[in-house]
């Protein structure tokens, strides 16, 4: 161990958590190394620091560590590697490249760490920035394609003040540790090299942007019940709590797919490993609509299952959102999904335990809330120095036991987040998906609709559900036929409009302009008042214009087929 300037011992071991003297000064969230008997050395990340002792939170297992183990402190912050050759990749919490460690085990080792990116495959470089020019810290310097995009290659973003570009390299293909640039500062003359890749601490904001801006524009989903009546801002954040079985995650699937984002970035933060296997193997194979390619493409998966160490998934969900922050600085639209928030929220549960913190709600942590607020204030709509724009929009799952949306987790998420999607159990299990209830759920963002049609449509749903419990109470043969009419034409909006079938070719996706098109005549049998003579009329009237809607949707927009179908709606509203 000879290669870390700073030491100490292992004097206790409690789960992840390994007390460690030592003699130095040490930082809090600190990298450092405990190093067993047969050599193997675990990363760790420094969480408290008291005296001459330290409490460092290891990575992996800590089965065979011992009192008097040797631990190397690094000198510097859990950070990770920046540069082309992202995307496409599976990582776990620490950035290693799950697939290069399987092809030497089935099982992960201890003690494996791999380099993130492929130091030996060559990238077109192209200079952009003039000798002689100014700049500041993630300012562009050059370019390589990667996927679909042009990977820009910028300026550190630890450098301090402006540097002037005093050498490029010339256009041509180079790995990613060759110097492509060179730079002086202009504070104090230092010259220093630019490489494609850099390197940055996960739990600190990258901040070089000129002005963050407020999210107004709409970030279609093509997901109906979302964009109508809970809609999502480029640069806004929202949360989709609901109990096991809801369809979270074929939610999430959905969203990546179809979302109006440049690229996307899947946190699996302790969630099943069937789950994980799930999007490893659907992900390569989805068409990705906006591009023509394959959705893994523009993709980046952070992959921490259950059964790997419950330590990581803290640094699973900074990892992700630095990789979203790094995208970001290009001028792209990023999109995070974080599945799920709540076992990041256990584990750091667990964490404050062994810390022997004073327990706060469910023995959740007391600063539990502040963490989550932290962690979605890193999304946001910003301007670059340039003039471009980039967003970060996160989507936090959570998993409330028993789908109590009271736990404090779901609580504490709801404080900070724009758009609260609830997944409902009841509507699961009756089949309607996406099981997201429209009368618990809510956005502060604009929709694709105007809003006073939303609002009419919005007082229906309320007004049909409360026809139906009276029903469930005075049966349906008490109810008066204007109210029963009110709760058919509740029942029409949600089988029509609210439900969608995902793994329809056409239905899938809706875009905003069928939104607006077919919402806009759904509203005229919300607002028209029929006059039917009795219940079996109305019942059968309602049937039928809704089969006649369903087929409207599963046809392709603007062909003759979408034509007939709107003709035969039509023709049944005379």
């Amino acid at each position: 161990m000879s290669e870390y300037s700073k030491t100490g011992r292992v004097t206790g071991v409690n789960g992840n958590m390994v007390s460690v003297a030592f003699d130095t000064d040490v930082m809090q969230n600190e990298v450092a190394y405990v190093r067993l008997s047969d050599g193997t050395e675990l990363k760790s990340e420094v969480i408290r620091v008291r005296g001459g002792e330290a409490d460092v939170q290891v990575f992996e297992s800590t089965s065979g560590i011992k009192v008097g183990d040797r631990v190397g402190f690094s000198g510097h912050l859990l950070s990770i590697e920046l540069g082309p050759g992202l995307l496409t990749q599976v990582y776990d919490g620490l950035q290693n490249p799950l697939p290069r460690l399987a092809a030497d085990s089935l099982f992960l080792k201890r003690g494996t760490y791999v380099y993130p990116l492929d130091t030996e495959r060559q990238w077109e470089y192209t200079p952009t920035a003039e000798i002689g020019a100014v700049l500041r810290a993630g300012d562009e310097v050059g370019w390589v394609p990667e996927g679909i995009f042009h990977h820009k290659i910028m300026l550190p973003f630890a450098w301090k003040g402006l540097w002037r570009i005093t050498w490029q390299i010339a256009k041509g293909a180079y790995g990613i540790r060759t110097v492509v640039a060179k730079a002086t500062s202009e504070e104090n003359g230092a010259e220093r090299e630019i490489t494609m890749v850099q390197n940055w601490p996960v739990r600190v904001p990258i901040p070089c942007y000129k002005e963050k801006l407020l999210p107004e524009e709409p970030m279609v989903t093509q997901v109906r019940t979302i964009d109508t009546f809970f809609p999502v801002a480029k640069g806004g954040t929202f949360c989709t709590p609901g109990p096991f079985g809801a369809g979270k995650t074929v939610l999430q699937h959905a969203l990546s797919q179809r979302s109006e984002a440049d690229v996307v970035i899947v946190a699996a933060v302790g969630e099943r490993a069937g789950e994980v296997v799930e999007i490893l193997q659907e992900f390569p194979v989805l068409e990705d609509p906006r591009t023509g390619r394959k959705l893994i493409d523009r993709t980046i998966i952070i992959c921490n299952t259950s059964s790997m160490p419950v330590a990581s998934r803290e640094s699973s969900i900074y990892t992700s959102v630095t990789l979203a922050e790094y995208y970001r600085q290009m001028g792209l639209n990023v999109l995070l999904l974080a599945d799920s928030t709540s076992r990041w929220a256990q584990a750091l549960r667990e964490e404050s335990g062994r810390l022997e913190e004073i327990p706060g709600e469910e023995a959740f942590p007391a600063y539990l809330e502040s963490l989550v607020a932290a962690f979605y204030e890193r999304a946001g709509l910003v301007r670059l120095h340039n003039g471009e724009r980039g967003s970060i929009t996160i989507c936090g799952a959570v998993s409330p036991a028993g789908g109590n949306f009271e736990e404090p987790v779901t609580q504490a998420t709801l404080k900070v987040v724009g758009a609260f999607l609830a997944l409902s159990r009841d509507r699961a299990n009756a089949r309607r998906y996406p099981s997201i209830s429209p009368l618990d759920s809510w956005s502060k963002y604009s929709s694709v609709v105007p809003a006073e049609q939303v609002a009419v449509a919005r007082s229906v749903l309320r007004a049909g559900n409360e026809v139906n419990q009276m029903m469930k109470v005075v049966g349906e043969e008490g109810t008066p036929i204007s109210d029963f009419v009110t709760y058919l034409k509740s029942e029409f909006l949600d089988a029509v409009y609210l439900q969608q079938n995902t793994f329809d070719a056409v239905d899938s996706a809706c875009t905003a302009e069928r939104q607006q098109h077919v919402f806009k005549v759904l509203l005229d049998i919300l607002k028209h008042a029929f006059d039917f003579k009795d219940k079996g009329s109305a019942r059968t009237y309602f049937a039928n214009l809704r089969q006649a809607f369903i087929d409207w949707n599963y046809v392709p927009w603007g062909t003759p087929e979408f034509a007939a179908a709107e003709a035969k709606v039509a023709a049944m509203l005379k």
